[in-house]
């Protein structure tokens, strides 16, 4: 096989769907927590949601003058959207029973209790492969 072929799509290994349950007041019917399914987004799909969640924030002292700030509460609820499968938060009928009316509102009535929510946030992050700082400080020191 030649270098060249190792990287042709057909040898990529595909990533698997996970599910994670975030939160305790949903319940299937033996009472566990509704896990839910979510799929990984894609390098150029991540770059789309921090552009979008990127403001132009004025420096002070600097009249004209402004720097990049990622938004980033806004960017891990877009994160959790659209790696979200199942349940499907684009649903009508579901927002309709909560009285929301996008995806990310619907995500934040069925997530309602903060820490549940900050989890789900961590969870996600490390399902989409980012690593926090600390685990590579620790990986570098051993």
């Amino acid at each position: 096989m030649s270098n060249l072929s190792r990287f042709l799509k057909k040898n990529k290994v595909e990533r698997k769907n996970g599910e994670y349950a975030p939160t305790a007041s949903l319940l299937s019917e033996d009472g566990t927590p509704l896990k839910w399914t979510f799929r990984h987004i894609t390098s150029k799909q991540d770059e789309e949601l921090r552009e979008e969640c990127t403001v132009d924030v004025p420096i002070k002292g600097k009249p004209g003058v402004f720097r990049q700030k990622l938004g980033t509460s806004r960017y891990l609820a877009e994160m959790i959207v659209a790696s979200t499968v199942v349940p499907d938060l684009y649903n009508k009928e579901l927002q309709d029973s909560y009285g929301v009316k996008s995806p990310t509102d619907l995500l934040y009535a069925l997530v309602d209790d903060p820490g549940e929510y900050q989890d789900l946030c961590v969870w996600i992050q490390d399902f989409q492969g980012f690593t926090d700082i600390n685990d590579k400080v620790k990986e570098a020191k051993n």
